[in-house]
């Protein structure tokens, strides 16, 4: 692992990762927690994930989908993912427009359900911080969707190693993880 994926990694490990008892959001029970926005909130963490998020999207993604101009996911896991990669991605010749999903649309103006850089027939990245099940993965996705655009690939933070990861890639989406269960714990 190189120097700045194991500083990333230190950081979660420090402020994000938990192991122990925990009851998720699906209802499941897990010995291990995840709490990425602390790390992605972080300056150095967004910093380093934005560094390496970008750095795989360009040399692993990009290169099998050209066509992808956008990321982003459902709010607010996906958020400062998406923005640090987007933000590191200015230098390239064409830059990635950054998004977000609303979990609902505004009910008010003009009720758009994702904001900012995202237009219908786009070719994007979901993104999300966490994956277990692959439900707000595939939530975002259905989204993206349904607005017109084509999700081509999913970049997650942390994979849990849950089942995620094969629920969204029976959608046709790819998943690109800088973290596995197994990466950061080894095997068990």
């Amino acid at each position: 692992m190189d120097d700045k994926k194991n500083e990333l990694l230190q950081i979660l490990l420090k402020k994000s990762i938990k192991t122990g008892h925990f009851i998720l959001a699906s209802g499941k029970e897990s010995d291990l927690y995840c709490d990425c926005r602390v790390t992605t909130l972080d300056a150095r963490g967004a910093n380093l994930i934005g560094e390496l998020g970008w750095q795989l999207v360009r040399d692993v993604i990009l290169p099998r989908f050209p066509s992808i101009s956008a990321i982003g996911g459902m709010t607010m896991g996906a958020d400062p993912i998406s923005l640090a990669i987007g933000m590191y991605s200015a230098s390239a010749t064409s830059p990635l427009g950054v998004f977000t999903v609303r979990k609902e649309p505004k009910d008010h103006g003009r009720g758009k359900r994702i904001e900012g850089n995202f237009s219908a027939g786009e070719s994007v990245i979901v993104v999300d911080d966490v994956i277990t099940t692959g439900g707000s993965t595939i939530k975002a996705i259905d989204a993206i969707e349904a607005e017109g655009g084509k999700v081509l690939a999913a970049f997650v933070l942390v994979d849990r190693e849950e089942g995620g990861r094969e629920a969204i890639e029976s959608r046709g989406v790819p998943v690109y993880s800088l973290f596995t269960r197994r990466s950061i714990f080894g095997d068990q």
